[in-house]
């Protein structure tokens, strides 16, 4: 297929090292999210490290909850890197956007988990979060959004994208669906990335107007992704 006119497409290597760089920067950013539990302060009246970690759940809930979130976000990142032959100076930028936002994201998780740390109880209900939980939420919602960006881009151009191959030509099983195939047309799955995104902004609204009904929406992530799947 002819690359159209004022398309910069950039293939083979170029395309390694962009993936390269992007897992990269994944890795960091996920293992950093460990630290404030890393540097947890130990109280000489706390008696076991079952009341250091109680004392400190916040922090603790905090990071499983996002560790998970953001592996679950770069699993659907990699799928659709998967089904790219090259990319173009927008899908480096909107890739680079979702990057900054993954790397922000133990900024925010560090604030929310100390939410609870201030007497607040991020995930149990309590005083106003500060828009700590409304920074929290909209920086997952961010992430959620580029990654629909990308998606979206690289589906209204199949210049991006490379054909479907079957097994013998992979070399396994395996069977690779380009995202100009009917399945990625299915209004779910288009828009599936903003339905989360639109969920996680509004469980930051919520968090600044009641913190307790804010710390059991996370549940409803469940219900979203069963609607849209």
């Amino acid at each position: 297929m002819a690359e159209p006119r004022n398309l910069v497409i950039h293939r083979g290597r170029d395309l390694d090292r962009l993936v390269n760089f992007t897992d990269a920067v994944v890795a960091v950013a996920i293992t950093v999210l460990v630290l404030p539990i890393a540097d947890l302060a130990v109280n000489s009246a706390e008696p076991t490290v079952w009341a250091v970690l109680g004392d400190n759940s916040g922090h603790v809930i905090t990071f499983f909850f996002t560790f998970v979130v953001v592996a679950v976000m770069w699993r659907a990142h990699n799928k659709v890197f998967n089904r790219l032959s090259g990319f173009d100076n927008r899908i480096f930028w909107y890739n680079l956007a979702w990057l900054a936002a993954i790397a922000f994201l133990p900024v925010t998780s560090n604030l929310y988990g100390s939410a609870n740390a201030a007497g607040e109880r991020a995930w149990g209900g309590g005083a106003d979060l500060g828009g700590s939980g409304l920074l929290y939420w909209s920086s997952l919602g961010m992430v959620s959004i580029w990654g629909t960006a990308i998606a979206a881009h690289a589906q209204r151009h199949p210049e991006l994208t490379e054909p479907q191959l079957d097994a013998s030509q992979k070399g396994n099983s395996e069977v690779v669906a380009p995202l100009t195939s009917p399945v990625f047309r299915d209004w779910r799955l288009r828009n599936r990335g903003l339905a989360f995104a639109a969920y996680f902004f509004l469980i930051g609204l919520v968090s600044l107007v009641s913190p307790v009904i804010a710390s059991y929406m996370p549940l409803g992530i469940f219900v979203v992704g069963r609607i849209m799947r």
